[in-house]
């Protein structure tokens, strides 16, 4: 009384391939949450999906871009302030910055959504920010 080999169940002990090992989600849901909050999310995403090198290219996108809209943000407010009444000039521009960054950031987890989470430059600035997303995806091990 032999059993057949096709009646024994079959295991894996590895995930799917598709799926980073440490944080349980998929590679599509990982990259659409590394721009939820911006630059927040990126870094958090960056080393809990460290396992995933398309996962750590949007995180680290994700900082870039929206690191540096704030840093603008802040410095627009700041020189803004100190000139008075012209600073409404610089408060409008502030405003017009925020308004494009909300459009990347739609465009950015759409875009993830469509592409499955494969490695993909932002849309509009990632000729500029996909250099300095690979150099800092490259530095966390």
């Amino acid at each position: 009384m032999t059993r057949a080999a096709s009646t024994f169940p079959m295991t894996f002990s590895q995930p799917p391939a598709n799926q980073p090992q440490s944080t349980g989600l998929d590679k599509k849901t990982s990259a659409i949450l590394s721009y939820a909050l911006g630059w927040l999310t990126g870094i958090i995403f960056l080393f809990v999906g460290k396992n995933d090198p398309d996962v750590k290219f949007h995180a680290s996108q994700s900082i870039v871009f929206f690191g540096a809209v704030s840093v603008v943000n802040i410095v627009l407010s700041i020189v803004g302030s100190l000139l008075g009444g012209l600073g409404i000039i610089f408060s409008i521009v502030g405003l017009l910055v925020a308004l494009f960054a909300v459009v990347v950031w739609i465009m950015a987890m759409v875009q993830a959504n469509n592409t499955g989470g494969v490695r993909a430059p932002l849309p509009i600035v990632g000729k500029f920010t996909a250099p300095y997303a690979d150099q800092l995806a490259g530095s966390v091990k």
